[in-house]
């Protein structure tokens, strides 16, 4: 299978000095379940601190990235209570975000055009590139270290924890 030549094939990482350390503690122990699960862990961490580095680089809290997120993801506006039940926040929470959203102009409310009640929560362009910025920077750290994969190797990383996780979700 051919491989990214990263210089990093055969060399040892952390968790190698990890499983080390815990074989003689617990015998039992299974240094290829160790192994990935400690990897997987480490990775899931390092790309959680790159997120919030982006996120600190574009001047966001989470609460901020995760609603300006979800409006991205419904095509750039949605209704107060879809955000909502999409972040699975109360109502109330939800508007706080709105207000704090609108006041930096990454979001503007305009008024249902089918029911004077209602607004809908617009994606501004000014919030639109924010977010887009601190989703590239996550994307080019995540497109880094899986090219120490081939495309084959990728895909074939992909469907593995695909099996694992409809495992871990009780499917």
């Amino acid at each position: 299978m051919e491989h990214a030549d990263d210089g990093a094939e055969g060399k040892r990482d952390w968790t190698d000095g990890h499983v080390e350390r815990w074989l003689p503690v617990l015998p039992g122990l299974d240094p290829v379940v160790e192994g990935a699960v400690t990897r997987m862990k480490m990775l899931s961490g390092h790309l959680r601190r790159v997120r919030e580095r982006s996120l600190a680089d574009f001047a966001l809290d989470r609460p901020e990235f995760d609603t300006l997120h979800k409006l991205a993801g419904r095509g750039g506006t949605a209704t107060p209570s879809q955000l909502a039940t999409d972040l699975d926040l109360a109502p109330a929470s939800v508007t706080g975000r709105i207000d704090a959203l609108e006041r930096r102009g990454f979001v503007r409310r305009t008024p249902s055009t089918t029911d004077r009640r209602r607004v809908h929560v617009e994606l501004t362009d000014s919030g639109r590139a924010v977010w887009r910025g601190a989703m590239d920077m996550l994307g080019d750290e995540e497109s880094r270290v899986l090219g120490a994969l081939s495309p084959a190797e990728r895909e074939l990383l992909n469907d593995m924890l695909r099996r694992i996780m409809v495992v871990a979700e009780g499917r």
